[in-house]
């Protein structure tokens, strides 16, 4: 059994897979997170009060799809976030490989029952559209994405799991306190990628998503599991 928060500006007692929005980070789906103090900060993102709602989860029997688990890469992560999010295709290049990364890398998550992730936020987003653009390298990508674990979520994706939640209360969050955090995550993650990646490019031993399309990378490359492992 594991404890499961979900912030938004209403009491939520009986989640359903309906209400989800294909265009999630992982499609249709519940989203949820293990950490109150993130619940409550999704709760009031759009600077209203909110409840940050509790549930508990029965993991028995579930099958999970670790996107964090170190068999994954950050490539599986965007793969998966040009099938739902709503990219700016803004040229060829970016369009081409929006394409190959989710021939190439997407996990099919059909057979799975919860998602475990990152959250795709605005930092994280952009960081994911400047990769795909060809203005942002591998490593620096890949950096970003562990500047917190804050970004995790755990994601309900299959009727089975719906019937495996039970909800177990709603604590009320103030928009005065927690509006705020939600701001200064996001431009914290901003200022840490400035002072921490920028400066430590190394773009001979880095990959581009053009090196990806030009040399017909693939998910099992050494050079990539290189660069994601460091």
């Amino acid at each position: 059994m594991i404890t499961l928060y979900h912030g938004t500006d209403h009491i939520l007692k009986e989640p359903s897979i309906e209400l989800g929005k294909e265009t999630n980070d992982y499609g249709r789906g519940f989203y949820c997170t293990r950490l109150p103090e993130m619940a409550k900060e999704w709760a009031c993102k759009e600077n209203t009060d909110g409840f940050s709602n509790a549930y508990m989860l029965d993991e028995e029997g579930l099958k999970t799809l670790n996107l964090l688990d170190g068999k994954h890469t950050v490539l599986n992560w965007i793969a998966l976030l040009l099938q739902h999010r709503i990219f700016t295709i803004q040229d060829e290049i970016a369009r081409d490989a929006r394409d190959y990364l989710i021939e190439h890398f997407a996990v099919d998550t059909r057979p799975y029952d919860v998602i475990v992730g990152y959250r795709a936020d605005d930092s994280y987003f952009s960081y994911a559209q400047s990769f795909v653009s060809n203005a942002l390298p591998l490593r620096s990508l890949n950096k970003a994405l562990q500047l917190g674990k804050l970004g995790e979520q755990t994601v309900l994706k299959s009727q089975r799991a719906f019937e495996c939640i039970t909800f177990t209360g709603a604590e009320p969050v103030s928009r005065e306190i927690y509006y705020p955090k939600f701001i200064a995550r996001d431009s914290s993650a901003r200022q840490t990628y400035q002072n921490e990646i920028r400066k430590s490019r190394n773009y001979r031993e880095d990959i581009f998503v053009m090196d990806i399309l030009r040399e017909e990378i693939g998910n099992d490359d050494p050079r990539i599991q290189r660069i994601v492992l460091e």
